[in-house]
């Protein structure tokens, strides 16, 4: 029988009695405020965990996995960092915790953009100094099933920490900061190039029979993968011969299979499943781009709801804001109707509870699927936060379509949120209105605003029956409200 060296058989009873805690709880973090808040980790089955902060004071026994979880009752949001101390048969004490609000921000490369990578830069982390905004990255993983942990740690917003930190949500919390003065927490967990599907858990995705030809998508993906990946393994030889002979070589993206970022759930379990227990006020999203192939845009906002609703199953907490980026002009989209089909989709899916869209197709870069302007797109997201999660009145959307009714050769579009009026931005005429007959053959329109309506006419139509506004990839469309807000792609029909 193999024995083990004194020291090394103490230690491995040591580590196994220790009581562990998963990345979120450690030094620098932030609890949410005004709810109950819960402190979870490990330890041995039937240990007593006691958890002890602000003067609050609560047990719970570990099951029969070795988990265990206890609830510090609300708390209102404090500035001044505390120790939470965890005690069982070990010790540990997690110093500097805030108490405020928690987002969580997620989506692809939009959403993972740095701070240092958006407009104006050195400005941007020069000014970074905000004690009170903690952010937590969590690392890129994809797993087969759903984990209890993930690789990251709190930091302290400064300008030594914010420079590769997610754009969106740092312009997203600091908006909030600045106006609430409460202590904000941020988050990040997004992959550039991810579908929503590898965002959703698998029960989701399996229980709703309409997103079957995504799933059949990635079975063909893993049909083909013995063969993709042989074609993948020589092809990354060869560039490496090239550049080893001083030739240019292109880059080579892996192609889809096992272990793969797209892999339907994978991230879900890998990047969201082990943030379900840590008490949030709500997250904003920013993806899109993905699904916006043939197959998969029809059907992106029967699988954006799906997720949606499936994260806040997860959490368990009811129907927590859920805020999203409509996905800005771009020009180099594929098919135009692809790309607008899934902002389409992003605005229709305003009809669950408690959601809002950030529409940016006013500050998009035609060329570029990577606008850099991350500043105007934290604010607008920050006013939707402000009137869905906290309650104040303004006005935080552009035009919103209500209606459209026929009146002679003209139509006339109602709008909702149109704040202080609706106007063209910077000038001029309205641009972007197209109007259609019973053939449903569309023509440019002109339009003029009419107190909360717009009156669109086009002396090809003489007997309009649909109207649309934006609808094409890099629209020129120009609609907004006086307060500044883009109105968001729609069609009548």
């Amino acid at each position: 029988m193999l024995r083990l060296p004194l020291s090394i058989a103490v230690c491995a009873l040591a580590s196994q009695a220790d009581v562990r805690l998963p990345a979120l709880i450690s030094d620098h973090m932030l609890l949410q405020r005004q709810s109950p808040a819960r402190i979870f980790g490990w330890a041995d089955p039937g240990e007593q965990v006691t958890v002890q902060f602000k003067g609050q004071t609560v047990s719970a026994t570990a099951n029969e996995k070795g988990r265990w979880h206890v609830w510090l009752a609300p708390m209102e949001a404090s500035a001044d960092g505390a120790d939470l101390k965890i005690s069982g048969k070990n010790s540990i004490t997690v110093s500097d915790v805030l108490v405020g609000e928690v987002w969580v921000g997620s989506g692809q490369s939009n959403m993972a953009w740095s701070v240092k990578a958006s407009n104006d830069p050195a400005q941007e982390i020069a000014a970074a100094n905000y004690p009170q905004l903690r952010l937590f990255q969590v690392a890129l993983t994809t797993t087969p099933d759903p984990q209890d942990d993930v690789k990251g740690k709190w930091m302290v917003c400064s300008p030594d920490t914010i420079a590769s930190f997610t754009a969106v949500g740092y312009f997203f919390v600091r908006a909030l900061h600045k106006k609430m003065n409460v202590p904000f927490a941020m988050i990040q967990s997004a992959w550039g190039g991810t579908p929503a599907q590898a965002w959703t858990s698998r029960r989701a995705l399996y229980a709703d029979s309409s997103l079957f030809p995504i799933l059949a998508e990635w079975n063909r993906a893993l049909e083909n993968y013995p063969e993709a990946n042989e074609r993948y393994q020589r092809a990354v030889a060869e560039a490496a011969e090239a550049r080893r002979a001083g030739r240019n070589a292109p880059r080579i993206g892996a192609p889809m299979g096992p272990g793969h970022s797209h892999t339907p759930a994978g991230l879900f379990n890998a990047m969201i499943h082990p943030l379900t227990p840590y008490t949030i006020k709500g997250a904003i999203w920013y993806q899109g781009e993905s699904n916006a192939g043939k197959v998969q845009a029809p059907l992106y906002r029967r699988l954006f709801e799906t997720m949606i609703l499936d994260w806040r199953r997860a959490w368990g907490q009811g129907d927590f804001p859920f805020l999203f980026v409509q996905l800005a002009n771009f020009a180099k989209a594929g098919s135009p109707h692809d790309w607008v089909l899934v902002q389409e989709a992003q605005n229709k899916t305003l009809e669950l509870r408690r959601t809002g869209m950030a529409v940016i197709n006013d500050i998009g870069e035609a060329t570029d699927i990577h606008p850099r302007n991350k500043q105007d797109v934290g604010m607008r997201l920050a006013l939707a936060a402000r009137h869905i999660a906290y309650g104040e009145q303004l006005v935080y959307s552009g035009p919103r379509f209500r209606q459209a009714t026929t009146e002679g050769a003209k139509m006339r579009v109602w709008f909702d949120s149109v704040g202080g009026g609706m106007k063209a931005r910077g000038g001029g005429d309205l641009t972007g209105f197209e109007i259609a007959g019973a053939d449903s053959q569309f023509h440019a329109a002109e339009a003029k605003v009419e107190g909360k309506t717009v009156v669109v006419f086009s002396p090809q139509v003489t007997a309009p029956v649909h109207v649309r506004y934006a609808w094409a990839s890099d629209p020129m469309a120009n609609l907004i409200n006086a307060e500044g807000l883009p109105a968001s792609v729609f069609r009548s029909e």
